[in-house]
């Protein structure tokens, strides 16, 4: 099969060599269809020969030069150029959103999906791009809109509250489900347990493998939800023109619902192993920042190692150096330079502290953020009011205290830290309530170092190499077998405890008062593996797909609902009618 049987369209078929610079559409065409295309192979054809080649992704794939390269053949083949006459994204694309750089990442994305889903089909019906076009048109409107949205929603409630709410509510239910209160054959399926603790349409029946009418019928439950949910998204945010549009407005909803909701949310970012994975690349990312700065023993060694390199220093006066440096070091000089280094930590931190409680100060008093859409001013603002709460009552930390066991592990820690946030925030210094100093100070804090813009175009590279490796679609993975899927919670485990500073690890876990260092996960030591095991336990909360569809698409629809707020108060029917008048579905 050849690309041209395929459908694609000129501008994507293979070229033999590097054509001349050109903005000429019809010289393009000719050139590319002077081609042979018979002697290369399309990238599914590829993928459906060799599905277990997975092609690394290398620097120059994600880099910005490359992207845009990607972004003007696809999208801009009109325009496509390199080198200095190459126009800038911005100047042949509408603006998605008011950074270039997100823009960059989401037009990359963009192409991406264009090229692998929808010129595989298009492609065969017609070379025009007018479709093309229309979708980006499209996609620009609605990215927009989302931008305006996003500025008018609390997200520090958002990311720090209501979510941890319902991750909290997933741990609890999973593990009263798992509790066995009956023998065998009165014993309860954990699932039918878990969907009465945490209802949800999408999932009802629960799925039975003896009963496969139920596993039929909780499938089209959860189809139906899906285009519910997108379907009132787009009646919210697309066009009038477009929305009255059934063909359009169907096919967006397909594949949105199906591709992205379906087969990537709803399918594999709900697997348990998936889940794991994705823990382990977070935690192995934190511990290579943290280890980036190298020690000063390290330091010397490599300062000492050039030396010798270049003759400077002799191999035998390295080694007497050594010998020497052993023999001087003392106990004394040890805890001098220990209480150096913890002396200056401790300016640093009373340093940061005392400039954060000043910047504090000195900001002004935090606006009431509420969604304007959907509700009056006077009831926004009575709402908004009503809801304020501080920071330090936000369910971030009830849910660090529950997924770390600290009410049976530590309950007077526990009952100290909630003494000190009564008085904090009851008190009549009021430090931590809502516009306290302490409260304005933590949230200077969130939005200069966490919840900042500069993360979002990092976020969206790592996503694109994630689903899309070398700037294509990832060949479908094998379902790892039982035994693997728990080596890679087992890797998971391992790696958290690698991150846990030995001291403290050995503390939690009350393993004992032996020397500080762990043993390393080779030794197979039995305290290691007791510490590993504690891990696997807490890990073991996403263990089931079908309980985690639960929480990820509760997720995905408290975000809907706040972006949206006109979706959780209105029907579809009611959505449509108010945008395109009651004899819409007449019209159509």
């Amino acid at each position: 099969m050849t690309q041209a049987s395929l459908g694609l369209p000129p501008h994507l078929l293979p070229r033999s060599k590097a054509p001349p610079t050109s903005s000429s559409t019809t010289s393009l065409h000719a050139l590319a269809t002077s081609t042979t295309p018979h002697l290369s192979r399309s990238s599914s054809q590829s993928r459906q020969n060799s599905p277990s080649t997975i092609v690394p992704t290398s620097q120059s794939d994600v880099s910005d030069k490359t992207t845009a390269t990607l972004i003007r053949r696809v999208l801009c083949p009109q325009s496509h150029a390199s080198g200095p006459d190459a126009c800038a994204i911005d100047a042949l694309l509408p603006p998605l959103t008011s950074s270039n750089d997100v823009d960059l990442q989401l037009y990359a994305i963009i192409a991406i999906v264009v090229k692998e889903f929808v010129y595989s089909w298009y492609g065969r019906i017609t070379p025009d791009l007018g479709f093309v076009e229309e979708v980006v048109r499209i996609f620009a409107h609605c990215t927009r809109a989302l931008e305006q949205r996003l500025r008018t929603i609390d997200m520090e409630r958002l990311v720090l509250d209501e979510i941890p709410q319902l991750v909290e509510g997933h741990i609890q239910a999973f593990r009263t489900s798992h509790q066995i209160l009956y023998p065998s054959p009165n014993a309860v399926n954990p699932r039918v347990v878990y969907h009465t603790l945490v209802p949800h349409p999408a999932f009802s029946p629960v799925p039975n493998v003896n009963a496969l009418a139920t596993v039929a019928e909780q499938s089209r439950s959860e189809e139906a939800y899906r285009q519910l949910l997108v379907q009132g998204a787009l009646a919210v945010l697309l066009p009038t023109e477009d929305l009255g549009n059934a063909c359009l407005r169907t096919l967006v909803a397909d594949v949105i619902g199906d591709l992205i909701l379906g087969n990537g949310v709803g399918g594999k970012a709900c697997e348990a192993w998936v889940i794991w994975e994705g823990i382990t690349k977070l935690v192995e990312s934190v511990k290579a920042r943290v280890e980036r700065n190298a020690t000063g023993e390290e330091i010397e060694a490599n300062t000492r190692s050039r030396l010798e390199k270049f003759g400077l220093v002799s191999e035998t006066n390295g080694k007497a150096h050594e010998h020497m440096k052993i023999n001087r070091s003392t106990a004394a000089s040890e805890a001098f330079w220990r209480i150096l280094q913890y002396g200056y930590l401790a300016f640093l931190v009373m340093r940061f502290t005392i400039l954060g409680f000043f910047a504090a100060y000195t900001h002004p008093s935090r606006p009431l953020t509420s969604s304007p859409h959907g509700r009056d001013e006077g009831a926004r603002t009575v709402a908004a009011l009503s809801t304020s709460r501080p920071l330090l009552g936000f369910r971030i930390f009830s849910l660090i205290s529950l997924l770390l066991d600290l009410s049976h592990r530590a309950p007077w820690f526990v009952g100290w830290l909630c003494l000190v946030r009564h008085h904090l925030v009851r008190r009549p210094l009021h430090l931590g309530a809502d516009g306290g100093l302490i409260d304005t100070f933590l949230r200077s804090l969130l939005a200069t170092y966490v919840l900042t813009p500069a993360q979002l175009p990092p976020l969206l590279r790592t996503l694109r190499i994630a689903l899309f490796p070398a700037n294509a679609l990832a060949p479908p993975r094998a379902v790892p077998a039982p035994t693997e899927q728990l080596d890679i919670k087992h890797r998971c485990a391992d790696a958290i405890l690698d991150l846990i500073p030995p001291v403290i690890a050995r503390r939690f876990f009350a393993i004992g008062s032996s020397p500080a260092a762990l043993p390393t996960s080779g030794a197979g030591d039995g305290e290691r593996q007791i510490m590993l095991a504690e891990i696997e336990a807490v890990l073991d909360v996403f263990g089931d797909s079908y309980m985690n569809k639960h929480l990820v698409f509760g997720i995905v629809e408290l975000c809907v609902v706040r972006l949206m707020p006109e979706v959780g108060e209105m029907s579809v029917r009611e959505l449509m009618e108010a945008r395109l008048g009651e004899g819409w579905e007449d019209a159509e």
